[in-house]
């Protein structure tokens, strides 16, 4: 089912209590410009002290608005997450969740959660929506994800997404997880 609040023809993905919400180009720059009135209204949740996540770096920016410039069918692979109104709370932005695609029908995986909603599952539900998604994309054959080895929270991430231990990631020190179809 679709949801009202589409973004450039994506449905957002549900994942229990999170709406996973395409970002669009609109929305990265009110991301980077901290408008975060404007972020509100478009993604309709609360935005927290604690955006953006530490792990979201500049770049991240010019390298989404590229990839939709070079590849626009890669629209919808990179997504907020966002608690729906669950738990008690008003709907509120917890985290980032994305992909990008790599070589021979790789798609690479990345998440993360704000400090306060740590620990409640919100990264593994968002991780495996994702997951599960890409899966079902045509000339998508694997999807992985990286992470350093004394990182165990983000390695069961991985494995409750049925991802298994797959070597050396691609920066130095990291290991890399996948799951195939």
């Amino acid at each position: 089912m679709l949801l009202p609040w589409r973004q450039s023809g994506c449905a957002d993905l549900r994942a229990g209590s999170l709406r996973l919400v395409a970002i669009s180009a609109e929305m990265l720059r009110a991301d980077e410009a901290c408008d975060w009135p404007k972020l509100e209204r478009m993604v309709r949740a609360k935005v927290t002290a604690e955006w953006p996540p530490a792990e979201w770096e500049p770049h991240v920016y010019k390298f989404i608005l590229k990839q939709y410039e070079e590849l626009p069918e890669t629209m919808g692979w990179h997504r907020y997450m966002v608690l729906c109104d669950g738990l008690g709370m008003s709907r509120t932005l917890v985290g980032a969740v994305g992909a990008f695609p790599k070589p021979d029908g790789e798609a690479e995986i990345g998440y993360s959660t704000l400090p306060g909603f740590q620990r409640r599952g919100f990264a593994t539900a968002a991780a495996r929506a994702i997951t599960e998604w890409l899966l079902q994309q045509e000339g998508v054959a694997s999807v992985t994800a990286c992470t350093f080895p004394q990182m165990s929270e983000s390695i069961k991430v991985m494995e409750r997404c049925g991802m298994s231990y797959a070597g050396a990631g691609d920066e130095p020190g990291t290991v890399k997880y996948q799951r195939t179809r």
